[in-house]
């Protein structure tokens, strides 16, 4: 599939604006727990955080895997 550089940008921009809602509703989440005491909440936003940057690590190692196979 080839992708222009209009694309590129629209596709890039989509997935930026995808992980900074992601992380707002996480920092919100956790900042709700911390608010309401609640160690399940703090502990679900937490690890919800850490699987998300896990995902984001993934993420730049397969593009890199892949920059370098080309």
């Amino acid at each position: 599939m080839q992708f222009t550089k209009a694309s590129f940008w629209n596709r890039t921009l989509i997935s930026r604006l995808l992980i900074l809602t992601f992380m707002t509703l996480v920092g919100f989440s956790l900042a709700k727990g911390i608010q309401t005491q609640s160690v399940i909440a703090i502990l679900l936003s937490v690890v919800s955080l850490g699987a998300a940057v896990y995902f984001l690590y993934l993420l730049a190692k397969m593009n890199q895997d892949h920059e370098e196979a080309i």
